[in-house]
């Protein structure tokens, strides 16, 4: 299963040169508005260092990891909600990814122009985040109305309906993104068939120049796009695509020795990727064997036949059991076969709900 992240933001703030640095696919960048038109699309490989030792472990043939898909979509302008730019077709782009990366600018340079005309990431993102919400009004005051009348009826799913619609649309000509009761499962159904944007998961990806990145954190401006962001629910995750365009083009071992002469623990494609999982709730589970160690992605809670089902939708439809040993205790014994010898086997039904690291083999009939 691969999750899609779609990059959002003005144009000339760097997101297809971002896009190429984490997926190095090619797409054109260039300094003027909507040069990106059709979204691009790169799929890249979800690192987790766990493949590699199951692999070693069971002899694995091969290695297939998890992937995510970025997507970047044209640039955004004032009055995109009204059809302004790329308007509907940029918007209706956006509504296909399950993530949001709003990409702000936190770089000097005179050679590209600001669509604004000066570098403030705040006002950059208060853009992005008015059309989604003036989007997303236009969507709920077309439904209220129809609603309403339903409501009248006393239809207990018809007045919830109504009275959800009118508290979201208060919250948004608030300029506040939107949240609710969501322990209610029939206004959880609701709110997706809305299918609101300044709902979607989202976080804020800042391309930051060199020097700016090595101080994020006491940089003025930084400090007020992370106030802002946090302000929102949002989660800051400051990148410099233009060091990660380099890392790419490095061999492992020299990208290794050059993020640590930056400080770089991570590459900013890995902090992109796990900012997303925490922000879907996904973890990961494992199967491993001499044909191939792969990892699965789920949503955190899924039962076992539905994460069987990931695999092949006859082991969901035919599940038996799911045999399964935790990551930590495969690997503590020495592989799948000494980990059974040592009682670490757990055999799981269909009320099991699978945790992040789990090592599975599905018994069915069909």
């Amino acid at each position: 299963m691969s999750f899609s992240c779609g990059f959002v933001g003005l144009p000339n703030v760097g997101k297809s040169t971002l896009f190429n640095a984490l997926c190095k696919g090619g797409a054109e960048a260039a300094n003027f508005p909507f040069c990106t038109i059709e979204p691009n699309t790169g799929i890249v490989p979800v690192p987790d260092e766990r493949l590699q030792v199951l692999s070693d472990l069971e002899h694995s043939g091969r290695i297939v990891p998890s992937t995510m898909k970025f997507i970047d979509i044209a640039g955004l302008v004032k009055g995109a909600s009204q059809g302004q730019g790329l308007g509907n077709q940029f918007l209706g782009h956006i509504r296909g990814v399950d993530a949001i990366a709003h990409v702000v600018r936190l770089f000097e340079d005179a050679d590209v122009v600001h669509v604004e005309g000066k570098l403030d990431p705040v006002g950059d993102l208060e853009v992005i985040l008015t059309e989604l919400m003036l989007s997303d009004l236009e969507i709920l005051e077309k439904r209220r109305d129809k609603a309403h009348k339903q409501a009248r009826s006393n239809d207990a799913d018809a007045k919830l309906e109504y009275e959800l619609i009118c508290d979201l649309i208060g919250q948004l000509s608030e300029g506040r993104r939107p949240i609710y009761d969501e322990s209610n499962p029939k206004a959880v159904e609701l709110v997706k068939s809305f299918g609101l944007l300044s709902m979607m998961p989202a976080f804020v990806c800042a391309n930051t120049d060199e020097n700016t990145f090595r101080n994020f954190t006491s940089d003025p401006r930084a400090q007020r796009l992370t106030e802002f962001a946090s302000a929102h629910r949002m989660e800051i995750v400051p990148v410099c695509a233009k060091l990660e365009e380099e890392l790419g083009q490095l061999d492992p071992e020299d990208a290794a020795m050059f993020m640590e002469e930056l400080g770089m623990s991570e590459t900013g494609l890995n902090r992109v990727i796990k900012t997303g999982y925490r922000l879907l709730d996904y973890i990961t589970f494992f199967t491993a064997g001499p044909m191939e160690s792969r990892a699965w992605t789920v949503t955190r809670g899924t039962p076992a036949p539905q994460a069987a089902g990931k695999i092949h939708t006859d082991l969901c439809r035919g599940f038996i059991r799911m045999e399964t040993v935790s990551y930590e205790d495969l690997v503590a014994a020495g592989g799948w076969a000494k980990a059974q010898a040592a009682g670490k086997l757990r055999i799981e039904g269909k009320d099991y709900l699978i945790a992040d690291g789990d090592v599975i083999h599905v018994r069915f009939s069909v």
